[in-house]
This record gives C-alpha cells, structure tokens and sequence, in this order.
C-alpha cells in the first residue's frame, strides 16, 4: 500500500516550546511557519502540533476551552491557515492534536446549564469509586454549588467528558470535520485508549497497577464502546482524500491490547512507547522491537516525546543518544521524533520554582513533572533570556546556528540518517552479544551496547568515531 503515512517520519512540535516570533518567551504559530525550511531541510515528512487551541493552559493546552479556535497566546486562525498552506507548499503534512477525553472546566461545557450532558458526573455525599487521579489524589471532585461529582482521571481543571452520550459523539464530529475542512492531515489522539468508561463506575480492582500512565487499568478505559467512536471517526476520515490519518496515543504494558486499535477500519497507526520504557541494553531492546513487531499490524517507533526524559539523559549519554538515533531511523515503519531531540539536548534540571507541570505542583513535588523535557529549544548561540522555562547557558553551542554545517553535530547526523533512510523487508542478523543487528534491504544496522565491535562491509553511516551504531552496506 502507498499511503504516505506508513513509513514516514514525523517531528512533534511543542508548540510553546518550538520558536517565538514576537518575543515574549512563548513558542507560536507564525514561529513554526518561519522554520518550515528547517524541518523540510531536516528531511521529516509531517509534523504533529500539541494543543494550540484556546485554554486556560492549566496543563498547557491539554485542557481545551474551545475546540475550533485558537489561543491568542499562539495566534489566529488566519495564521494557522498559513501554517497549513506553507508546511503543504513545502509537502509537509501536518497533524494536531485532538484532546476528547476531557476538556477545560472553563469550556462552556462545563461551566454552562447542560453540564450534565456531557461530562461524567454522580450525586451523593460518597466519593463515587475509587479512581485514582493520575496526577495524585482522587480523580473525582465535589462540587458545591451543583451538589455532584465530577470525574478527571488528570487535574481537576480537566474533567472527564461522557462518552456513552451521543451528544458528545456527535460534538467531536463537527470537531474534527471543522479541522479536516482546515486541510489538517490527521490528528493525534490524546488519551485514545480512555475515552469510553464503564457505565456502572464500578471500582477498578486492587492493587492499582504501577504504570505511570495507570494503563492497565480495566474498568476506568478500554471499554468495548471506544471501538464505536474510532470506527465511526474512520468512516468520516475516509470521506476525505489525501490519505488523512488517525494516530492514537494508547499505551498498554500488552501489546496486544493495543492491537484491537489497530483494525483496518479503526485508527491508523497507534503510538508504539515500548522503546520509551526500556534501558539502553540489548537484550531488552530487542526484546522489545520483536515483540511489537510480532503483535502489532503496523509499528511507531519512538523515543522521545513531551512527557518523558530525553534520551541523553535517559540512555547515559551522548554517545547512547547519537547511537539510538540510527537505530530508531533504520525501524521499519513510521518514526516519531520529538523537537530538538536531532540536537542531542538534554533533560534540565529545572529550579523548582520555574517549574510549571500540574505533576509537580498537584503531587507538592514528589513527581518533577515533564517541564524538563520542554525547556524551549535554542535556535541561536544567543540564548531567549525571556523563555518560558530558561534554558542551560551550555545549550548555546548546541543550538541550530552552532550545529548547522559542523561536522559530527548531531544535527548533521540526523540530517543524513534521514537523508540515507533505509527501507524495504526487516530480518534480525546473529551477533555477538551485546550487539545489534538487522538487515534493511541492501543496509546492515549494527547497535553495540558495549565495547565489542562487530563491523563487516562498507560503512555508510556512522554514530560517531567509535562507530556505537553504523548503517553498513552489504
């Protein structure tokens, strides 16, 4: 099959965190339009925008107040509809992000006479069950002067919507038929796995499951019904041409719970965060490719995203970091990366009191939260002295103006990965242990995990001097 999306590379960008045009700290719409150029040289084949849409940026956009507009602190519509057509005149697709497991508790919605028909909410003196919030504490809250709970399985600001009442099914088609008229080329579904709960609330069993997403739980997502929604969402995709797709953030510990997701009259493609959970250790890494690769109909490969540490920090090092980027680029099947992760940067370690994550403030610190991982990216030695969450003075010298056209930058590395992108059939090689390796087509990539080097054939990319990864040449 020839559709776009099976085999390309999308670039996430956090869209606060991206590239300011007016200079007031915050990332913008028009700043991503000034840097099409850069993602085109990059050689990336859409990109994903996180919420941009008008919030109280309670968890920075991912707590909707009107799903068709767009925040002012990120401009106008006007100039999303630029973004749309230069990211297209440069055969960039362009996929948002959709949030319709909760909305703002300041979206009409919720603040207005119906809230009632579209939001999960109980009488009663009695905490309901006994869901536990994701961000710590209860996920129910009382409120007074409407005498009912109300459910958020995030904070408070983002109550849960009721997807066993048609009135909200048929809000989200308009929603994402206002979008698609737009010309976006699909959305990224946040929460896909959530948005149906079990009608008799009943409680989840005990002891909660330990993922940090809560993600195995049984009662409070992963209803049968969630299948109607995606269902009826693709029939009303596929009235459209281009290919438009569908990418859903559902994360399961089992694969083959995610699988269900991805029939072919469902979702598209379904984030694959296997990677994201594992150590930098061969063992573990191929255990993990082989099992997505066995389970699920088509793969995602990430590493990064803006809600985990980055690989630099989270694998060891740069040379770890420099060395995944081959790996992650030679999977077969689409790639995700994540903004500023071709710069090598690192997690930061933020000053507590610039930290800004409802993780950090709800759970009063115990949780660091993601503000890590979101500290905007440096575009210039100069760095923003304004930025909404300051950047490390050592990130001067891994901006883009320091990186571009230095050799072994890691900019330079990502921009031949992608350049020289392997394709065509996967098949595992023997190695040593310790080591990697699989076939490409015409193209051999080899990961070593330790000091060994297992090198045979023409190198045609290397990760660095010491060769930790190679694309080598048969």
């Amino acid at each position: 099959m020839s559709e776009w999306w099976r085999d390309a590379v999308f670039y996430q960008v956090y869209v606060r965190s991206f590239a300011d045009s007016d200079g007031d700290g915050v990332g913008d719409l028009p700043g991503i339009t000034a840097k099409l150029d850069y993602l085109r040289e990059l050689a990336v084949d859409a990109i994903w925008l996180t919420p941009f849409y008008p919030s109280p940026q309670a968890d920075h956009g991912y707590d909707v107040a009107d799903y068709v507009g767009v925040e002012p602190l990120f401009g106008t519509l006007d100039d999303f509809d630029e973004l749309i057509a230069s990211a297209h005149a440069r055969d960039i697709r362009v996929v948002v992000d959709i949030v319709p497991n909760h909305s703002s508790s300041q979206h009409p919605w919720f603040t207005g006479p119906d809230r009632e028909r579209r939001y999960v909410t109980v009488g009663g003196d009695d905490l309901p069950n006994n869901w536990p919030s994701n961000w710590g504490g209860p996920a129910w809250t009382y409120d007074d002067e409407r005498g009912h709970w109300f459910l958020h399985l995030f904070a408070p600001e983002q109550p849960d919507l009721d997807w066993n009442r048609q009135l909200v099914r048929n809000d989200f088609r308009e929603i994402l038929r206002f979008w698609l008229d737009r010309g976006v080329d699909g959305f990224r579904i946040d929460v896909a796995h959530g948005l149906v709960k079990k009608a008799s609330l009943e409680n989840e069993p005990e002891p909660f499951p330990t993922n940090r997403f809560s993600s195995d739980w049984r009662t409070a997502i992963d209803q049968p019904e969630v299948h109607d929604v995606y269902r009826d969402w693709r029939r009303l995709i596929d009235e459209y041409d281009g290919d438009r797709v569908f990418v859903g953030e559902v994360v399961f510990s089992d694969q083959r719970r995610v699988a269900p997701y991805l029939r072919t009259d469902e979702l598209h493609l379904a984030f694959n965060f296997s990677l994201v959970f594992q150590p930098w250790d061969a063992d573990a890494i191929r255990e993990s490719i082989g099992e997505s690769l066995r389970e699920l109909p088509i793969v995602t490969w990430v590493f990064e995203n803006h809600d985990v540490t980055r690989i630099v920090t989270r694998f060891g090092g740069e040379r770890q970091a420099r060395a995944a980027a081959l790996l992650l680029l030679a999977l077969p099947g689409p790639a995700f990366m994540y903004q500023g992760q071709e710069l090598g940067l690192e997690e930061v370690d933020l000053p507590d009191d610039v930290r800004q994550d409802p993780i950090f403030l709800r759970t009063e610190g115990q949780r660091k939260g993601r503000d890590g991982c979101r500290v905007p990216i440096p575009w210039t030695r100069e760095l923003q002295a304004n930025a909404w969450l300051p950047q490390p003075a050592s990130w001067s010298e891994k901006s883009v103006a320091a990186q571009t056209g230095r050799d072994g930058s890691f900019l330079e590395l990502y921009r031949a990965a992608l350049s020289l992108r392997p394709s065509g059939s996967f098949a595992w090689r023997e190695s040593q242990p310790g080591t990697l390796a699989f076939d490409r087509d015409e193209l051999t990539c080899i990961v070593h995990f330790g000091d060994e080097r297992m090198v045979d054939g023409e190198v045609v990319l290397a990760s660095d001097a010491d060769q930790t990864a190679v694309w080598v040449r048969r």
